[in-house]
């Protein structure tokens, strides 16, 4: 049950009038709005825990979520608008006096709206009263919703699916881990998203000869969501025959050692099967703390939490989706009935249908049953199969899907309510789309799923940290899948969602009333709706289809024309075109006329959709763009209008005027702020008014590529600023990193110089960055180079940094005593080093990951003497192109699993250490002359010192 638009409401409710409303006036509707929301909260709690589902419960949360978004508006209205222009003026008595009436008239209507919401809200608590949520839900006479779902998966390990495909590695892996005596591992785990078999490979293990013959009694409990310990064992001692009517009297403990005697003296298997949670494994395991014994436990889980939690040895061996081939074997098996003299008979036609319709399923196997079932009840029809063909997405989630539906949506039954809010949110991205983490979780925090409450913790975490792991613990529950990791850290950097598990995500937030997604066909339905909270825009739609005026988040996932309008504007749009092309030629007056009348209706139309934005929806606090292109030709100074904005990304808009408004500083809520835009005038830069400084609550910053030197930022007043992109020295002032004591992500572009910086004595310089989270420190400059001196001190005050990347000329490598010891990740590109860097960067003891590209290096040779290395996993040499030999010695690089050169032409030979190197998994080399490649593939004369790596890769090296 999503109640974070209540937690949200009363942060803000406590936030901004902690001192306000004791001086304007609105203490007793303030708390009087407050007492009912917490009445509210806790009523929501309550409902929560008892796992309440039904119809008049989700239509409460809607209006009550409704109510605190009004709450919250209204309450930030009166600090943003009233407050601080008091607190501004309270010094200048005559323009008091003069402003008095009309701010208190302002006042006394915020105090009536205030009023009104606490009267609808107290008849919404009046109606709630008349329910005893005690007697709803899972103890109640009406069973829930997610108890139905679980009692109709139960399994049953005597009966087997004969319908089993790409389980045959995962087999062979358990049944090697489970008979193996010597290993320490006591807990096996298989883990995996709902569908994908976990139960199915477990029966096959279950009834797998080599198991049975090894183990003395094997035992299996279905444990399910709500674990009952003492039922679970009392089932284990049942299938074990030892259940006596004296147990079922016997004290828990008692069983517990009961059950673990047993297992020390005999070796057993126990397999739990749905296991949800490391409290139910807390809960069971003192049936299972015997020390000496050769019993094991194989648990299947949607959590892969579990097995580390509960044995630090254990073994985790994650399901994935099937491929399309295994797909296409499993759905075969389903759909088309057996011949018993030719195999499966299978209609061409048919045949062509079903490879298209099982791409449906995504790998999934419950779903490829699902449909599978449902085309064999129609053959050999093959009108039928063209019906279900054209709507087989529908027959998945409609009441023939009904199992793979209620089988996913017990991973939503049980997200503790925390979670539900981040994962309902997820339902705005499109299908298929890569998410990128930071993106998320910026959003997250302007959007207020994550409160002042987990912010303000013991533990002193802030809100994108408690965001981060609330994204793992998705990932642990296999509700997410993990695409890219960091290369340092190896925390996610983007993931996706499946597309049957983003279905149940859709649903979910439809039910509830999450967002609206809109595109062109759905349009004049949005247009009748007039309490629209959230928008997403997967396909181009009028954006003055929407009436709502308390939206609150926007959110575009393509252009604001449609590309056939678009591109025939543009097509007209032929100045720059055609003088390039008739150089001396005058031009035709048409041809300028079409083009100026084109370009005149292009940045109208665009101006009338910022017009009715900025105009329109005045409570947005997320604005999201997320496709480049043409945006008309200014950012209109109305944007300062949208004061409660959070979050701002226009990252990758073509604006004609380069110059953004001051109107900017307007928004003094804004968290997020990515002005990474572009301009079409020639010298492509953007003008940024200092005002930047006031947006005090500012988290995240990118600022544009090339900023107008016309114009020096002051950021010195951004204390919370954890992320700035796009730095320069000569737009901003150096001295100002220093009261970035939050800064965790700095990318410094363009020249970087050090005013009044001592080079005599360089330790009496002050530290650049104070900052102890630095965990990225980035330098570009394409047009020039840094003095060394000022590189060595930037890096001296950046002692945690994880990553480095050095994009720029320095033509020496600070000494090692300037770097932090706690990198893992190091870029080098274009710093035309002299001398070879390896024997510095070989000392740092915790170094992953080495990049040396396009003339990091312009030295002839390059040596990795023995012993060096010790941690490094993956080395890329690119573009060395004076690199004429590289030795390494005995011992080196013992770690080195993927070593990668490109286009080092010089390079006669790879080294002979590289023998020495029993980790290495992968070598590439690409782009280099034919002749190296011959000495190093199969049959070369150097390759008995490669003959060790399992994949060698030759690429365009003809």
């Amino acid at each position: 049950m999503d109640f974070s638009a209540v937690s949200s409401a009363l942060k803000t409710i406590d936030k901004l009038t902690r001192e306000v409303t004791s001086l304007w006036g609105v203490d007793e509707q303030v708390e009087g709005l407050e007492s009912e929301l917490r009445w509210m909260q806790s009523f929501l709690k309550v409902a929560d825990a008892r796992k309440v589902d039904n119809e008049l419960i989700r239509t409460c949360v809607v209006e009550i979520r409704e109510l605190a978004y009004d709450a919250e508006d209204v309450i930030e209205t009166f600090s943003l608008k009233v407050a601080s222009k008091r607190k501004g003026e309270f010094s200048n008595c005559i323009k008091r006096s003069a402003c008095f009436l009309k701010e208190g008239c302002l006042l006394h209507k915020i105090k009536s709206e205030i009023e009104k919401i606490t009267t609808r809200i107290k008849e919404l608590t009046r109606q709630l009263k008349t329910y005893d949520v005690s007697k709803l839900g899972v103890d109640g006479e009406e069973p829930s919703s997610s108890t139905e779902r679980r009692e109709a998966r139960r399994p049953y390990p005597h009966v087997m699916d004969d319908n089993i495909v790409g389980l045959d590695d995962g087999i062979k892996k358990l049944v090697t881990v489970l008979l193996d005596e010597q290993s320490e591992c006591r807990v096996v785990s298989i883990c995996g998203m709902g569908g994908l078999g976990k139960t199915t490979l477990a029966k096959k293990i279950y009834h797998h000869s080599q198991v049975v013959g090894h183990f003395k009694h094997l035992v299996w409990v279905y444990v399910s969501q709500h674990c009952q310990k003492r039922k679970v064992w009392e089932d284990i001692l049942s299938d074990l025959l030892i259940l006596s009517e004296e147990d079922t009297k016997m004290k828990v403990e008692k069983l517990a050692e009961k059950l673990s005697s047993f297992f020390e003296e005999n070796k057993c298997l126990v397999i739990l099967d749905d296991v949800w949670n490391t409290e139910a494994w807390d809960s069971l395991k003192p049936a299972f703390s015997a020390r000496e014994t050769r019993s094991k436990i194989l648990v299947t889980s949607r959590n892969k939490e579990i097995v580390s939690h509960a044995d630090k040895n254990g073994f985790l061996y994650e399901v994935q989706c099937l491929n399309y081939e295994q797909s296409w074997e499993l759905f075969q098996k389903i759909a088309f009935p057996p011949s018993n003299s030719t195999g499966y008979k299978i209609d061409a036609k048919m045949k062509d249908l079903g490879e298209d319709m099982v791409k449906n399923c995504t790998g999934l196997p419950l779903a490829i049953n699902i449909l599978g079932g449902i085309l064999a009840t129609k053959y050999p029809s093959l009108t039928e199969w063209l019906k279900v063909s054209a709507n087989v997405k529908s027959y998945l989630k409609n009441d023939q899907g009904e199992v793979l539906r209620n089988v996913l949506a017990l991973s939503y039954d049980d997200l503790p309510p925390y979670l539900r809010p981040c994962f309902l949110y997820l339902s705005h991205f499109p299908e298929d789309y890569e998410i990128p983490v930071d993106r998320l979780i910026q959003l997250w925090v302007a959007e207020g799923i994550v409160s002042s409450k987990q912010e303000e913790g013991d533990d002193g975490q802030i809100a994108e940290d408690v965001a981060e792991g609330y994204l793992m613990e998705l990932a642990e529950r296999c509700m997410i899948q993990v695409q890219e990791r960091d290369i340092a850290t190896l925390k996610m950097r983007s993931f996706q969602m499946h597309d049957l598990m983003r279905d149940v995500c859709l649903s979910k937030a439809k039910q509830q009333k999450i967002l609206y997604i809109a595109d062109q066909s759905n349009a004049c339905q949005l247009s009748t709706i007039g309490r629209v909270r959230r928008v997403s825009v997967h396909k181009y739609f009028s954006i003055q289809c929407i009436k709502s005026p308390r939206l609150r988040s926007l959110l575009f996932f393509d252009k604001f024309l449609p590309n056939g309008e678009q591109d025939k504007i543009l097509k007209s749009i032929c100045l720059e075109r055609y003088f390039d092309n008739h150089e001396g030629e005058v031009c035709n007056p048409l041809v300028l006329f079409g083009t100026l009348l084109g370009l005149s209706v292009y940045v109208t139309k665009l101006r009338g959709i910022w017009k009715y934005m900025f105009n329109n929806f005045n409570f947005l606090r997320v604005l999201d763009y997320e496709r480049g292109g043409a945006a008309g030709c200014k950012l209109p100074n109305d944007i300062g209008k949208l004061i409660h904005l959070r979050f701002l990304r226009l990252r990758g808009l073509d604006f004609l005027n380069s110059s953004l408004p001051s109107s900017l500083s307007n928004l003094r809520c804004l968290q997020t702020l990515d002005l990474r835009i572009k301009t079409l005038s020639f010298f492509k830069i953007i003008h940024v008014p200092n005002v930047l400084w006031r947006m005090q609550q500012l988290r995240h910053l990118y600022l544009p590529k090339h900023c107008s030197p016309k114009t020096r930022l002051k950021l010195g007043t951004l204390r919370n600023l954890q992320t700035l992109v796009n730095f320069n020295t000569r737009n901003c002032y150096v001295k100002d990193l220093i009261n970035m004591a939050n800064i965790r992500e700095l990318e410094i572009r363009g020249p970087f110089i050090i005013e009044d910086f001592n080079t005599e004595e360089l330790d009496k310089n002050p530290p650049i960055i104070q900052s102890k989270y630095l965990h990225f420190l980035s330098v570009i400059n394409n047009k020039g180079s840094i003095d060394p001196r000022h590189l060595a001190h930037l890096l001296l005050s950046c002692e945690n940094i994880s990553k480095l990347s050095l994009d720029v000329e320095i033509r020496r490598l600070p000494e090692y005593h300037y770097l932090s010891s706690n990198l893992a990740y190091i870029k080098l590109r274009r710093c035309e080093l002299e001398e070879d860097p390896m024997p510095t960067l070989e000392k740092l003891p915790y170094l992953r990951m080495l990049e040396l590209h396009e003339e990091a290096f312009i030295g002839k040779e390059m040596f990795c003497c023995g012993q060096a290395f010790a941690k490094l996993e993956s080395l890329s040499l690119k573009e060395l192109n004076n690199l004429e030999e590289w030795k390494v010695g005995e011992g080196a690089m013992p770690s080195l699993q993927r070593l990668e050169i490109q286009k080092c032409r010089q390079l006669k030979m790879l080294p002979d250490g590289l023998r020495f190197i029993a980790n290495l998994q992968e070598l590439k080399i690409e782009s280099m002359p034919k002749t190296f490649k011959d000495n190093w593939e199969e049959g070369g004369e150097d390759f008995c010192k490669v003959r060790h790596v399992p994949s060698i890769i030759f690429q365009d090296c003809e």
